[in-house]
């Protein structure tokens, strides 16, 4: 009889474990966000306290902004975190959002070799760099993927009265692949690229590569989280994603946030309205 009942109990207490298991294992959601985010190392350094605090896992999707959002409007994620607010706003109207909050900022910046063939170095202009880049004619390499980076990108190459697609196949190189690769591609050609801070500073493969154009305020980069529409997709998970979110603009989220650094570099600066 002692035996039995010893036996049941440990079977019991499989079974509870595996039912606790399995609900552990649901209680995760999907974010759908920028590679700066995960390739600058901000998700390493701020998903480990969020999950401790909170039991939820977050599983990333890093993809360029537009395709970040395409992914949650088709119901592939239960949050989407990026940084181009127009893109946002629209993706708001469209229906395919709750609320947009503001997390945090950093800025872009224009790098290119030490040569600086195009002679912009130095300078706080940015539409004018663009257009003397141009003019020489010299390497750029571009992300071309339609994300955050590549939208800001190309605006700016607007704003210059520069169409960029002219000079293609010849000194304008568009990747199709995320900041990191872009990058890397840039320090082999020697090439100028347009790069959030966020990943230039975590970026190790820079060769000949420095920060060549900074400080101009239209370099400003917003990043922006919003909770898929459970309206428009019954199936995302309101709670959790919400939690999350809730949990970013936070005191605790905000202060993570700012105390991620490498060096003395502060990579992106909490700015969560109160």
């Amino acid at each position: 009889m002692l035996k039995n009942i010893s036996f049941k109990n440990i079977y019991l207490c499989l079974f509870l474990l595996i039912v606790m298991s399995a609900q552990a294992q649901d209680k995760f959601i999907t974010v759908a966000s920028t590679t700066s985010t995960e390739q600058s190392g901000l998700f390493k350094h701020l998903l480990p306290m969020f999950e401790k605090k909170s039991g939820i896992q977050v599983r990333v999707v890093a993809l360029g902004t537009g395709q970040a959002l395409d992914m949650a409007r088709r119901g592939d994620a239960d949050v989407v975190f990026v940084h181009d607010k127009d893109a946002e706003e629209k993706f708001l109207a469209d229906g395919f959002g709750v609320r947009r909050f503001e997390v945090m900022y950093n800025d872009f910046v224009l790098v290119g070799p030490k040569s600086d063939a195009a002679r912009i170095a130095g300078s706080k202009d940015i539409i004018a760099a663009y257009k003397k880049l141009a003019d020489a004619k010299t390497p750029f390499t571009s992300r071309g993927d339609k994300s955050g980076t590549h939208a800001a990108e190309i605006r700016l190459w607007k704003a210059a009265n520069v169409d960029p697609q002219s000079g293609k196949g010849s000194w304008y190189r568009e990747t199709g692949s995320g900041m990191g690769p872009t990058l890397n591609t840039a320090s082999a050609m020697n090439a100028y690229a347009f790069t959030d801070r966020g990943t230039w500073l975590a970026f190790k493969n820079r060769g000949e590569l420095v920060i060549v154009v900074e400080g101009d305020q239209r370099l400003f980069n917003q990043y922006g989280v919003m909770l898929v529409n459970p309206a428009k997709h019954a199936h995302v998970k309101k709670e959790l994603g919400q939690a999350f979110i809730d949990w970013l603009v936070s005191a605790e989220g905000q202060q993570t946030i700012a105390s991620y650094k490498i060096g003395s570099d502060q990579l992106f600066f909490s700015n969560a309205k109160k």
